[in-house]
């Protein structure tokens, strides 16, 4: 490639992933027009750990509804997705980023063999309480989010992507609670649920681990942040279909009044269970 001088290279520090690039084919000297991530994709290895790394954000709607990004996820080398690439939901509009690659693979007491793709919507899709009063009984499982508040997004994202690509899956959920702590929890059948703090912060906050005297239910396959928010600590914030920035639930209790969430000025938090909240659900799509 040769040295570039200073002023080059400050020029491809500027380049978009949709910029057009020369490039020379050395088997017989002509050029080449190409896009930059037409040569991302070629020049990254095929597979989830190298995708989870790189932050490209490029609209992949297409290549989702044609049939093509199904392809690549089921051969497992995600040849067009990278963290940040958005898919807008054909029948809501709504816009929903790639999260992480293969995030739940090989987890459960039945084993997730799937590849996937973790997805979250940009912003909220709307709001709810917890639970109608300010208890956490049931922990998330027990909540009326998880019964029946949830339900309606679901159906949005549901009829965005079509049932037979949200992949469902075992994921371990806690369905007790003592003295405002989780003590119960089992493995629960999971299509679309609320994160929790450790998939948006990388560790727990405010969420109840120990009590001080007991051994808490803390069995979670959701054990690391998603590689978006490692990525790009900004996407933690949401903001609401007006442009304002909106607090969101997570699925962590707090004490034996309220859950976690994260707040609109995008620091960690937690409100009592009967606030109305703003709704970020992830789910796996294949």
């Amino acid at each position: 490639m040769g040295i570039k001088k200073i002023s080059e290279l400050e020029e491809l520090k500027n380049l978009q992933t949709t910029d057009i690039l020369p490039v020379v084919d050395m088997a017989n000297g002509t050029t080449k027009k190409v896009e930059i991530s037409t040569l991302l994709t070629a020049l990254v290895e095929k597979n989830a750990g190298a995708h989870n790394s790189i932050y490209r954000g490029k609209d992949i709607t297409d290549l989702f509804y044609d049939g093509t990004l199904s392809k690549q996820i089921a051969a497992g080398t995600f040849d067009d997705i990278f963290i940040g690439d958005y898919i807008i939901g054909k029948t809501s509009g709504r816009k929903y980023l790639v999260a992480d690659i293969n995030y739940r693979l090989h987890m459960g007491d039945t084993e997730c063999t799937k590849p996937h793709v973790l997805m979250i919507p940009e912003r909220i899709m709307g709001t709810a309480q917890m639970n109608a009063s300010n208890i956490t009984d049931g922990a998330y499982i027990g909540s009326a989010m998880y019964k029946t508040n949830l339900a309606q997004f679901k159906t949005v994202i549901k009829n965005d992507f079509e049932t037979s690509h949200i992949l469902k899956h075992r994921n371990h959920l806690q369905n007790a609670v003592s003295n405002g702590c989780e003590t119960g929890g089992t493995w629960y059948d999971s299509d679309i649920e609320l994160m929790n703090e450790i998939m948006v912060y990388g560790c727990q906050i405010f969420k109840n681990a120990t009590n001080g005297s007991t051994f808490p239910n803390n069995y979670q396959i959701d054990n690391s942040q998603l590689s978006l928010f490692r990525l790009r600590h900004d996407s933690i914030v949401a903001r609401n279909d007006a442009g304002d920035r909106y607090w969101y639930w997570l699925r962590d209790v707090v004490s034996s009044a309220g859950f976690a969430n994260v707040s609109d000025h995008g620091n960690s938090g937690y409100g009592n269970a009967s606030n109305v909240g703003g709704v970020r659900p992830a789910f796996l799509i294949v």
